[in-house]
């Protein structure tokens, strides 16, 4: 009987613990190409091409327009911007989360330098980061409130003159509206 008891008490322990560790979020590697080379991680599919145009909304950023494709499954994020060749100055990439983190995005087969804003779930900017092309270096948000990323041709928040704080908008109100009505 002590046996049995001992037993039981060690698996509660044991998810206790297990439970415990699974508060703690990783940061997520985005456009989530994981730190483990493609071909040996079996949650990430071999990427070996740019993904087709995806569905686009205008976005304003003050009084700066721009068309972002939206980034919404799993493998949009997970390929983003990969082998793409040309981006306009009025086009972005809109990356789309479930819920606020810590994102950490890098540049795996991406050949176009990149800025991209880190946006909390308001829609405000809460940092904007540079990327160099084809540079796996995970650049991590300071907070773990991110839950939009927009990627643009490198340096385009600096020549608009938008800045950490602006707030974007979609054509249909707040991100919040657009994205997390159903939430």
């Amino acid at each position: 009987m002590k046996f049995w008891r001992w037993t039981g008490l060690m698996i509660m322990a044991g998810a206790f613990f297990f439970l415990a560790g699974c508060d703690k979020q990783k940061p997520a590697m985005l456009p989530a190409t994981p730190a483990t080379p493609p071909e040996m991680d079996p949650l990430m599919p071999a990427i070996t091409n740019a993904q087709a145009k995806l569905p686009a909304l205008k976005l304003w950023l003050g009084a700066q327009e721009i068309t972002a494709e939206l980034a919404l499954t799993q493998q949009q994020i997970m390929t983003g911007m990969m082998f793409r060749k040309q981006m306009d100055e009025k086009e972005g990439m809109l990356f789309v989360f479930a819920r606020p983190h810590r994102a950490a995005f890098f540049m795996r087969n991406t050949l176009l330098p990149l800025s991209c804003a880190y946006i909390d779930s308001e829609g405000a900017i809460l940092e904007i980061r540079d990327m160099k092309p084809l540079d796996e270096t995970p650049i991590e948000a300071a907070t773990d409130r991110v839950q939009y990323v927009l990627e643009v041709k490198q340096g385009w928040f600096t020549r608009n003159n938008v800045a950490t704080g602006a707030v974007v908008r979609t054509e249909r109100g707040s991100l919040k509206e657009t994205f997390m009505r159903q939430q």
